[in-house]
């Protein structure tokens, strides 16, 4: 047995570390169930889902009409929001804008005709949830650019809110 007067770790050092790990480990365990039973009560997490979908729904239809302003609605207007996209990273949502702007409604630029295929929406609790799935636009020109994004969500005052945004080109 080791013990503090030859440099080695004491018994209490170790049951004090052991103790630390096992409020760790139970606090997570207890955080994990909270979020099990918010889950499977069945209603909120559906409803909170309802509502992502139609967030999402909604972006599409202002896509469309050519709105992009409304379509960044969607987004947490906020320093902090992410968007990541095609090797690159932008900081807060006026960096985000100015990169939609440029490649869609730039001089020789169509925001064309968009589409979310294969949705899943997953909540995480009642303030946070991650959506994924496909994304294809239709160009007048015939082409369908697309590809595959994964968003974070959280709750906000105003409603749900894209936090972060990872979206890839096929």
């Amino acid at each position: 047995m080791w013990d503090s007067t030859s440099g080695g770790a004491g018994l209490g050092v170790i049951m004090r570390s052991t103790r630390t790990l096992g409020m760790i480990a139970g606090l997570l365990a207890g955080a994990a169930m909270g979020v099990m039973a918010w889950a499977g009560s069945g209603g909120a997490a559906e409803d909170e889902a309802k509502a992502i979908r139609a967030l999402l729904d909604r972006q599409v239809e202002d896509w469309n009409r050519g709105d992009l302003d409304a379509f960044l609605g969607g987004y947490w207007r906020s320093p902090e929001v992410v968007f990541q996209s095609g090797g690159n990273r932008y900081d807060g949502w006026e960096a985000m804008r100015e990169r939609y702007r440029k490649t869609y409604q730039g001089e020789g630029r169509e925001m064309g005709r968009l589409e979310f295929r294969d949705l899943e929406v997953v909540p995480l609790g009642p303030d946070s949830a991650f959506a994924r799935g496909q994304w294809r636009l239709t160009m007048s020109d015939g082409k369908t650019p697309g590809g595959l994004f994964t968003l974070i969500l959280r709750k906000r005052p105003e409603g749900w809110r894209i936090v972060h945004d990872h979206t890839s080109a096929a």
